[in-house]
């Protein structure tokens, strides 16, 4: 395989713009993303309710209007265990080439208070602008987006970069075209010895590289993403739990449902009957507001 085809969660930006800017998919609370990492540069800001993070070994707990910014192949765990509003801004590496530091890196600090309020209202402002989409909205994001980034490279960019960080992210580059991979492959039968075959090394080689560099074994990662698609099969289909489990590489519905309890701390069945009495609520809700809008079109 080479690096060309397999690249870890390549960031698409949106059409138009050199970034992408979304509503975080964890909205409604109850949400986990284990530890994962990717090349391009995020800031998660909140605008209501928690988030949870842990980047590496570090907790970081964020409130209303606070912000994180996760740097390139920075290892990190998301948990939102309440309903939030967050924005996620996603930033391709290659926006900041003329300030690396070394082979493709740059790295933020966590640390700046500074600045963060105005961070996180440029975020803020950014998202209300790109969803209104009125006359010129493209220019002002641009203008937003761009006294962004002067901000981080000015005020949060870390130029004493000690080696072991430009090492992990070697590693974790490597480590990255072997998870895309996985990412491709995950419901096939994958065991350590096969998957360092494809890529040339040997299993105990790439399990320390897991265990140094991700923070994680092998067979956990791979489960994690096991996991995260069965979760989705569960909440937007009618599936049985069995089916769930084979059709995304679980040995059997036990190994599923045992995970998913640990996760989660609840049934599969208890989740599914969540979901539509969470549903249901939703729909009384906006047959209501479609009421009061028709009683006054009717006044």
């Amino acid at each position: 395989m080479t690096e060309q085809q397999y690249q870890h969660e390549v960031i698409v930006p949106d059409k138009g713009f050199p970034f992408k800017l979304f509503l975080f998919e964890g909205h409604s609370g109850k949400y986990i993303r284990e530890k994962h990492w990717h090349r391009s540069i995020e800031i998660f800001a909140v605008q209501e309710g928690e988030l949870d993070f842990i980047l590496d070994t570090t907790h970081y707990h964020l409130g209303e209007g606070e912000f994180i910014i996760v740097n390139s192949n920075e290892v990190h765990a998301i948990h939102a265990n309440r309903p939030n509003h967050t924005i996620v801004l996603q930033i391709p590496l290659n926006q900041f080439a003329s300030y690396f530091t070394g082979e493709q890196f740059i790295w933020f600090s966590h640390s700046e208070r500074t600045y963060d309020e105005q961070v996180a209202c440029l975020i803020f402002r950014m998202y209300k602008v790109y969803r209104m989409q009125t006359d010129g909205y493209d220019f002002e994001i641009l203008s937003m987006f761009y006294q962004l980034l002067h901000i981080l490279v000015k005020k949060y960019r870390k130029l004493d970069v000690q080696d072991e960080l430009l090492k992990s992210n070697q590693q974790l580059n490597r480590l990255g075209m072997i998870t895309s991979y996985l990412k491709d492959h995950y419901m096939e039968d994958i065991s350590l010895g096969k998957l360092a075959g494809i890529f040339g090394y040997s299993p105990s080689y790439l399990s320390k590289m897991f265990a140094r560099y991700a923070g994680i074994n092998y067979k956990d990662y791979l489960q994690n993403i096991r996991l995260e698609h069965a979760v989705k099969d569960l909440e937007n289909t009618d599936k049985q739990i069995v089916d769930i489990a084979f059709d995304h590489g679980f040995a059997n519905s036990k190994a599923f449902t045992n995970l998913f309890r640990k996760r989660y701390g609840m049934l599969t069945s208890e989740y599914r009957k969540q979901l539509v009495k969470k549903k249901q609520r939703e729909s009384y809700a906006h047959h209501r507001a479609l009421l009061e809008k028709d009683k006054k079109v009717t006044l």
